[in-house]
């Protein structure tokens, strides 16, 4: 009768393979795999058409582990439900994350997707005189406070010697932000995601500035200190990280059916999507922590706290965790 840890052993690293994990990181790790991962339920938070949809159009849903997903459109619930021991894994901008680092909240940042930049913009009226950041001066201008629109915004104010004292700064939901915008409620609007392509094909908005040199382009991964520090969550957290960056490198390659996969959760039309795609300013990649991803997400704790969203100086270093660099670094080599 054969062994059934042997067994499980032998699907697990076939699927880590599959995936482009690392023998000599697994080795390294025999104590671990040899145990059954069938038993290991991964709770992970997705927003929609986002990494659920992504790694079953890439073919890298199956794993040994099971995956339950959690979806919260909202960086800011994915911490929460995190800090709450309520979920292993989950993603947001740097925003949530420096907010989670002054709280002090349970969660550690463990590696860096990078995405596209150029769909967080600052948009003006059609009939509007706005053609420049300058031009805001005085004007009614939208944007979410305490996420990344505030943090490019008032980098972009600040280029051009202006501050948020300069405009009337009107705090608003992505979801209350377009109507107004669509009304004339308000003259300029930093947004991001879908919103801004929504805005200029229904209402003829123009880009006056996106947020490409603004923003780092880094978007953490966020993990539940609990989930990284068991051996068997461990291995399985790092296979799941490797397949999602071998699906993000998939999609870089295969986008329209990515954005099928997406358009068939979120209802967004397919050609919006492929549009959105062709004026990205990266392609998808998903990185191990280094001290250039940490000393980004610094600079937006440090104009945070010149802004006043912070009510005092921060320090995020203690929150990122670097324990999957290595599987990540060694994958990267194998061509992945």
């Amino acid at each position: 009768m054969s062994n059934p840890h042997t067994t499980n052993r032998r699907q697990f690293v076939a699927q880590a393979l599959a995936a482009g994990m690392s023998l000599p990181w697994l080795n390294a790790h025999s104590e671990v795999t040899d145990k059954d991962l069938s038993q290991v339920t991964l709770r992970i938070a997705t927003y929609k058409g986002n990494w659920r949809p992504l790694l079953a159009a890439a073919d890298l849903a199956k794993t040994l582990y099971k995956i339950e997903w959690r979806e919260l459109n909202n960086g800011v619930l994915h911490i929460e439900a995190i800090n709450g021991d309520a979920l292993d894994l989950g993603s947001g901008s740097e925003v949530p994350a420096l907010f989670a680092a002054r709280q002090k909240a349970n969660v550690r940042f463990i590696a860096a997707i990078r995405e596209d930049l150029n769909n967080q913009v600052t948009l003006a009226r059609k009939e509007t005189a706005i053609k420049s950041i300058s031009d805001l001066k005085g004007k009614r201008v939208g944007y979410v406070r305490g996420t990344t629109t505030h943090y490019f915004l008032a980098k972009q104010l600040t280029e051009v010697g202006l501050s948020f004292n300069d405009i009337q700064a009107i705090h608003l939901s992505p979801a209350d932000g377009f109507p107004a915008f669509d009304r004339g409620d308000i003259d300029a609007w930093s947004i991001y995601g879908y919103n801004g392509q929504l805005a200029r094909v229904k209402s003829g908005a123009r880009v006056i500035k996106t947020a490409k040199g603004y923003l780092s382009g880094n978007f953490p991964i966020y993990a539940n200190p609990k989930s990284i520090e068991d051996p068997l969550r461990q291995v399985a957290i790092a296979d799941y990280l490797l397949r999602l960056r071998k699906a993000y490198h998939w999609a870089n390659k295969n986008y329209l059916a990515y954005a099928r996969a997406q358009s068939d959760e979120t209802r967004v039309p397919v050609g919006d999507l492929i549009e959105l795609w062709n004026n990205r300013s990266d392609d998808f990649d998903l990185r191990p922590v280094d001290d250039q991803i940490v000393k980004g997400h610094q600079d937006v704790a440090d104009t945070f706290a010149k802004l006043g969203v912070l009510d005092a100086p921060t320090q995020v270093a203690p929150l990122w965790d670097r324990r999957f660099e290595k599987p990540l670094k060694a994958d990267r080599r194998s061509g992945y």
